[in-house]
């Protein structure tokens, strides 16, 4: 299972007023998320970035039954709900509280605020979609409240297919949020100049 592990860079959370959660993919580092605050305007955030076992979230495709990813997908949503907790608890508000997740973390982190619906500060989804073999809508529950959610994804993406990104969306607004999604063509799996823009134009620009 997961252990809460996870490094930090950006301001020290007694001097932040914003936190960013980045969540890396399946295969790879916090330290790779780390590095990509790089080409965001974050300076004045917190920025924490927690490790998954193994480097790997769940060991089946998100499209799996979540059945069949459990436990890990089931511990590794409890990482994020205990970071949550620890921030509320340090005295950070939901509001200001930020997630940014690419691939199978974009898929975690969706899942995550999904099933926990509320005024968060916003999400950004690189390359992301809702978890199971079949939107289980009976999982998420809770209000968006405006919450702006950003999700950019491939017309053609191997592991994430485009309707399930079209579906995620349609959930999201039912519950209130504010998405805004860009679907590129063939763009592959990766994050791409234009996800990065929108991405500081929504949720980093300067106040």
């Amino acid at each position: 299972m997961h252990e809460k592990k996870f490094f930090t860079a950006g301001k020290d959370l007694s001097e932040a007023k914003k936190v960013l959660i980045m969540i890396h993919g399946r295969g790879a580092f916090a330290e790779d998320m780390l590095s990509l605050a790089g080409y965001f305007n974050v300076k004045d955030y917190a920025l924490i970035a927690p490790q998954a076992e193994n480097n790997t979230w769940y060991p089946y495709s998100f499209l799996a039954s979540p059945k069949q990813n459990k436990p890990w997908l089931t511990s590794a949503l409890n990482v994020l709900k205990e970071i949550v907790s620890d921030l509320n608890n340090a005295g950070m508000t939901s509001e200001n509280i930020y997630f940014l997740g690419f691939s199978q973390g974009a898929c975690l982190m969706l899942e995550f605020i999904t099933r926990n619906a509320k005024k968060w500060g916003g999400a950004i989804a690189f390359t992301g979609g809702l978890i199971g073999d079949k939107i289980y809508t009976e999982n998420y529950k809770g209000d968006f409240e405006g919450t702006k959610i950003f999700i950019g994804a491939s017309s053609n993406d191997q592991h994430v297919p485009v309707e399930r990104v079209y579906a995620t969306t349609n959930i999201l607004k039912n519950m209130h949020a504010n998405v805004t999604e860009k679907i590129y063509d063939n763009m592959g799996h990766t994050i791409n100049n234009d996800e990065i823009k929108t991405a500081n134009e929504l949720f980093f620009s300067a106040d």
